[in-house]
């Protein structure tokens, strides 16, 4: 039976403060990665990054929670989008995500802010662009039954759009508190009038002091009395954090004279100890300002309290690029900042291209603590880990993907790594890192990082790669000898020689261009005063000698700086932006193709490699623009597709390399726009197929002077991406094909009699959400296990893998296990 397991997920985070929660009963951390719901375990022994995607949202995800459960059941996740919905997943063992989803919250009627949740209760509150808080109840029955009733809409007066909710619970009386802020400099507090049974919220109090938007809020209980007070620390955009003390009775809580302090200068005067008294259940409460928080020198998208010690601790992450952890002084009782962690240095922010700039727009503590993990610009998370033995805290491996369409993919001529590339201006190496038994993927360099969106990437050769973006020139990197060493330590990739390669990459200040450097010995100076200032290297990413010697795959840190390639060579001849680019096999020849909207830039230009000439003429044939090319693993034919339904087959005449010529062509080869096209093995015949908007896949093969259509498959929506294996498994050809629905099938065929032997479709839940943009199967990986069944009958399994390109960010990696038993 065909068995499909996915075995790496790469997707970047979603840059909104709300977008993350950290759960303390299952250690996993859930975060909203374009519209779905990423679940990765951060102290996981095996390192194997986000585990799953939760599809379900039509739209970006900008808040998730994780809402615990009673009597030790697993806690379920939240996720609020722009698609207006919040969606209620559930543990589900017999899902392959783990989780499904039980419920839609609908009501809101613009996108979805921020959740809050009662610790180990069943309510919920969400704030919405609409300008309103909704109060909703969970409840699940014995029998797996859902309800979720809308409790309260609260209309915020004066409006403003909520982008922070908190809540807590007061004890002695069972009332909850909501705290709401956003895009006004005031927090407003609510509260009821009795327990979790009598839920209509009123306005309480509303705080002043800050002045900017107000980006985050968190409730905890103080730990420096034996009173039940509660602390609230808001943060803001105005760069500083408030805490405000919510203390019961009528006498207030002693104060530390804040107000008062000469060193505070004019902030003196707007630290006000005014007193905000109200009662709730029949009981007074008093909520009076705390304390000040300086010492962030940007923005302040999030806080959070550590719950899991003895003491108060507050974390806060901020676009200066920092974390910082607060505590309150035993002696003096003055919140000070006892640690600081990020990207501190004086050159931060001298280059946007290196993904420095930005700051971090979440801040997490880890279940016990002990642990903390942001999220910054690039999407990539980064974790300390607290070393108690050297007390301080050490940067341990994260997680990172795209944040925009993966548009292009393609993987080294062995099949070592995988290269991607998309609109979010980066291209990124993935491999697999191998230590002992264990095996995991990972990113091991970002080899470019540009200016403009990145549309296209073919591989070259053992260790040069060339992509095409939204400019009119082509590029050509070669991989530096600090990457390669890299990639034979950990994981195994050894190349012919490594002598000749650059030492590494950097690039200029002012430039797009990414320059060959020589590595420098630590004690050795950098030397760039005779370069002009376009070509000024950024001083935060100078190379040194052993930059990469690393036990581990690269930080972001190290794959922002020095893990990019040098460029070896430009290809002029494009009037607009690069739509399609294909290597050939041998490596000669490249062929190119940009966006058209008439024949006279719809045309091919080739190039050959060893001089980087262009081969002219270049090639005639389509009206509007090439969607894809590819040659055929002989490299005798050259196969293009395009928006005028149009393909043609160009073939190789005479000696000259570089010498292709119109073999065939159908100018109405579907009935809309054909998106990819893919040759099969040349050993089991002469044919490729076709992916149409018409939701058909054609499958076209040689018959005399022409290619005819051999069969037609259907499709359930438009079919955007398709990929033939290399090699034939047990006589049959197999081909993948992609869907814009994201639903993803493979087809065995007869090569002789073209007929579909067999099909397996993946399950919807493993499948991606959005538009597949382009599949590949990973040459030679080919791969037999031997398993036993209950019988102790060993049976010899075949493994074959598959990288999958999604427009909601994510690159997934699938094992297909006995693919010809579908």
């Amino acid at each position: 039976m065909v068995e499909v397991s996915t075995d790496y997920i790469a997707v970047g985070g979603n840059r909104h403060p709300a977008a993350a929660d950290w759960d303390a009963v299952t250690g996993l951390l859930a975060f909203g990665a374009d519209r779905n719901v990423a679940l990765w375990d951060p102290l996981q022994d095996q390192q194997q990054g986000v585990k799953t995607l939760l599809c379900g949202h039509t739209d970006k995800v900008n808040a998730v929670k994780f809402l615990a459960r009673p009597q030790d059941e697993a806690p379920l996740i939240l996720s609020g989008s722009v698609d207006k919905t919040i969606r209620v997943w559930q543990v589900d063992s017999e899902s392959p995500t783990g989780y499904r989803d039980i419920a839609v919250l609908e009501g809101h009627e613009s996108s979805i802010n921020c959740l809050a949740v009662i610790p180990a209760g069943k309510i919920v509150a969400s704030g919405s662009a609409d300008a309103t808080v909704r109060i909703w109840r969970i409840d699940i029955t014995q029998d797996s039954g859902v309800h979720t009733p809308l409790l309260q809409t609260l209309t915020i007066t004066p409006k403003y759009f909520p982008l922070a909710l908190t809540l807590a619970e007061l004890t002695q009386t069972g009332a909850l508190v909501l705290a709401a802020a956003g895009t006004r400099s005031n927090i407003q507090i609510f509260s009821t009038d009795g327990d979790s049974h009598d839920l209509k919220f009123s306005l309480r109090a509303t705080l002043t002091g800050h002045e900017g938007w107000i980006r985050s809020l968190a409730f905890t209980t103080a730990r420096d009395t034996s009173s039940s007070d509660v602390l609230l620390a808001s943060a803001s955009q105005d760069k500083y954090i408030r805490l405000w003390r919510l203390h019961q009775g009528k006498d207030l809580p002693a104060t530390n004279g804040a107000g008062q302090d000469a060193a505070l200068g004019a902030f003196g005067r707007s630290l006000s100890n005014k007193a905000h008294r109200f009662e709730a259940a029949g009981i007074d409460y008093s909520l009076s300002f705390e304390a000040l928080l300086l010492g962030h020198e940007d923005w302040i998208y999030t806080v959070g309290w550590n719950i899991d010690r003895g003491r108060n601790q507050l974390l806060s992450a901020s676009a200066d690029n920092s974390l910082a952890i607060w505590e309150s002084d035993a002696s003096s009782g003055v919140w000070i900042c006892t640690t600081r962690l990020g990207e501190i240095s004086a050159q931060k922010g001298s280059t946007t291209a290196t993904g420095s700039t930005g700051g971090f727009w979440i801040g997490l503590w880890s279940p016990g603590g002990q642990s903390v993990v942001s999220l910054g610009r690039t999407g990539s998370w980064r974790k300390w880990n607290y070393d108690s033995n050297q007390d301080r805290w050490e940067q341990g491996l994260g997680t990172s993907g795209h944040v925009k369409n993966v548009r292009s993919i393609s993987w080294a001529m062995d099949g070592s790594y995988l290269l991607s590339t998309g609109s979010d201006q980066t291209t990124r190496l993935h491999a697999g890192w191998k230590r002992g038994t264990k095996r995991s993927w990972h990113e091991f360099a970002r080899p470019q990082i540009h200016g403009y969106d990145l549309n296209c990437i073919d591989s070259l050769g053992e260790s040069q790669f060339i992509s095409g973006a939204d400019e009119k020139l082509l590029r050509v990197f070669d991989e530096p000898k600090t990457v390669a060493q890299l990639l034979d330590k950990l994981c195994d990739i050894s190349k012919t020689s490594t002598q000749e390669m650059p030492d590494a990459a950097n690039i200029p200040v002012l430039g797009l261009s990414n320059k060959a450097v020589h590595a420098n010995a630590d004690d050795e100076p950098t030397m760039d005063g005779d370069l002009d200032e376009r070509d000024a290297m950024d001083p935060a990413s100078v190379s040194r000698k052993a930059p990469l010697d690393l036990a581990h795959p690269p930080l972001e840190d190290h794959l922002t700086r020095h893990t990019l390639w040098p460029e070896r060579e430009k290809l002029y001849g494009h009037g607009h932006e690069i739509s399609a680019v294909a290597a050939s096999y041998d490596g000669s020849i490249v062929a190119t193709a940009c966006r058209a909207s008439s024949i006279d830039h719809a045309v091919i230009r080739l190039y050959e490699t060893r001089e980087w000439r262009e081969i002219k003429p270049p090639l005639i044939a389509h009206s509007l623009t090439v969607t894809r090319l590819q040659f055929s693993d002989d490299d005798k034919f050259l196969l293009s597709v395009g928006r005028d339904r149009q393909w043609t087959v160009f073939e190789r005449g005479g000696d000259e390399a570089g010498s292709y010529h119109i073999r065939a062509l159908n100018p109405k080869g579907h009935s809309r726009m054909i998106l990819d096209a893919a040759w099969a093995p040349r050993k089991a015949t002469r044919c490729f197929a076709t992916a149409s908007r018409d939701k058909s896949i054609k499958i076209w093969g040689i018959e005399a002077d022409s290619f005819a259509c051999k069969a037609t498959l259907p499709g359930s929506s438009s079919a955007t991406a398709v990929a033939f294996l290399p090699q034939l498994l047990h006589g049959l050809l197999h081909l993948a094909v992609g869907m814009e629905n994201g639903e993803i099938s493979v087809y065995s065929l007869d090569p002789s009699a073209m007929t579909v032997d067999r099909s397996y479709a993946f399950d919807k839940r493993i499948s991606p959400s959005t538009s597949i943009t382009q599949m590949s199967w990973r040459p030679s990986s080919e791969q037999f296990v031997v398993v036993r069944d209950i019988e102790d009958h060993e049976d010899e399994q075949q493994i074959t893998q598959l990288a999958i390109a999604c427009e909601d960010s994510s690159l997934r990696l699938c094992s297909i296990r006995n693919i010809h038993h579908s």
